[in-house]
C-alpha cells in the first residue's frame, strides 16, 4: 500500500513509518515539525518508497499520487506540548482530522485515527473498556488534548456513517521507547533522563496513581493490525499490566544504577488516579496483545537515552 502518516516524524509516528516501510509499503510522512523531529526519520529518507513532506494538516492536505490508507497521528501529545499549544492541539483534532478524512474519502482509502486513553479522563470504571464514555473535565488543564481527541473520534464516526468512510479508531495508552523527547514531560522519559543525570526523580502525589506502559514496538504492531482489519473501533491498544508511578521510579533507579532519591511534588490537577486498558477487543478482533515486559522495554529506552547523551552505556542488569 501507499500510506499517508500524519505526524510521521514524531516519537510514535516515526516508528510506524519504519514498520510500514519494513513490510513493503510506501509511506508519505506529513509533519510540521512543531513537536516531531526531522532526526527521527533521517534514517528513512534514503529508503525506497519514503517521502517526507512538510505539512501543517490544520491548514490543508495536498498529497499527489495514489493513497491507499491514511493514519492520523498529528497532534501535540505530551502534557508539556499540549499545555503550551492548546489552540494548535484543538485544531489538529478538528480541522486536521477533517482534512485527512477528506483525503481518505477522495481516494477511497482506509483511515485510522490515533486517539488516546485520555478520552476516558479520570475513569469511573476499571479497567477501561471501549464502552466507557469517560469522565473528562472539558475546561481543565488537560482539556485541549482530551476534547480534541474526543471530537476527532466523533468526526471520524460521522464520516463513517454519513459518507461511508472506511475508518478505524485506536485508543492508545501510555507508550514509551526510543525517540521520546527528553523534555516532553512524559513520566518514562522524565524519570530516565533524571536518573541518567543523577538528579532526584520527581514523583507527583504519593506515587500510587497507576499507568499501563506499552513499549512502542508492541503499540505499532497494534496500529498496523488495525490498519489491515475492517474494524471500526474504538479499540484499546495498551499494556494491561498496571504499574504505580512509584514502582516505575524504583525500577528506573534499579536499571540505571542511579542513586536516587525520589522527590515528591504536588499532584497535578485532573491527573487520572488509575489507568489500565481492557484489551479483550484487540485480542479477539485483531489477534493483538503486547509482548515486551516493562523491564526489557525500559532497558532499550535507557540505552537510547544513554547513547543520545554520548555517555557510556550503564550496566543494565535484571531486576531482582
Amino acid at each position: 500500500m501507499r500510506v499517508v502518516v500524519s505526524g510521521g516524524s514524531g516519537f510514535l509516528g516515526s516508528h510506524l513509518c519504519e514498520a510500514l516501510l519494513g513490510r513493503g509499503d510506501a509511506v508519505c510522512c506529513l509533519d510540521d515539525f512543531s513537536t516531531g523531529r526531522a532526526a527521527n526519520v533521517a534514517h528513512l529518507r534514503t529508503r525506497p518508497g519514503f517521502a517526507c513532506v512538510p505539512c501543517d494538516v490544520t491548514e490543508g492536505v495536498r498529497v499527489g499520487g495514489r493513497v491507499d490508507a491514511v493514519m492520523h497521528l498529528a497532534s501535540p501529545a505530551s502534557p508539556a506540548d499540549y499545555a503550551r499549544r492548546p489552540l494548535q492541539t484543538l485544531a489538529a483534532g478538528s480541522r486536521g482530522t477533517e482534512h485527512l478524512l477528506d483525503l481518505a474519502v477522495r481516494h477511497h482509502a482506509r483511515f485510522v485515527l490515533a486517539s488516546t486513553s485520555e478520552v476516558y479522563g479520570d475513569p469511573l470504571v476499571h479497567p477501561q473498556r471501549e464502552d466507557h464514555w469517560g469522565h473528562v473535565n472539558p475546561v481543565g488543564p488537560r482539556s485541549a488534548y482530551d476534547e480534541a481527541k474526543r471530537f476527532a473520534e466523533a468526526l471520524t464516526t460521522a464520516y463513517r456513517t454519513a459518507r461511508g468512510a472506511d475508518t478505524g479508531i485506536a485508543r492508545i495508552f501510555n507508550t514509551y521507547g526510543p525517540r521520546m523527547r527528553p523534555d516532553d514531560g512524559r513520566v518514562v522519559s522524565t524519570f530516565v533522563c533524571q536518573a541518567l543525570a543523577g538528579r532526584p526523580l520527581t514523583v507527583f502525589g504519593d506515587g500510587r496513581q497507576t499507568r499501563s506502559f506499552c513499549y512502542v514496538d508492541d503499540l505499532v504492531r497494534g496500529l498496523v493490525a488495525l490498519l489491515d482489519s475492517g474494524l471500526d473501533g474504538p479499540v484499546n491498544l495498551g499494556n494491561p499490566a498496571e504499574c504505580t508511578v512509584l514502582a516505575l521510579a524504583e525500577l528506573v533507579l534499579e536499571l540505571t544504577g542511579a542513586p536516587g532519591p525520589v522527590r515528591r511534588a504536588p499532584l497535578p490537577v485532573d491527573d487520572p488516579v488509575r489507568r489500565r486498558p481492557d484489551i479483550g477487543r484487540a485480542r479477539a478482533r485483531l489477534g493483538w496483545e503486547p509482548h515486551v515486559p516493562l523491564a526489557e522495554g525500559l532497558r532499550r529506552t535507557i540505552a537510547h537515552f544513554t547513547a543520545a547523551r554520548g555517555a557510556p552505556e550503564p550496566a543494565v542488569g535484571r531486576p531482582s
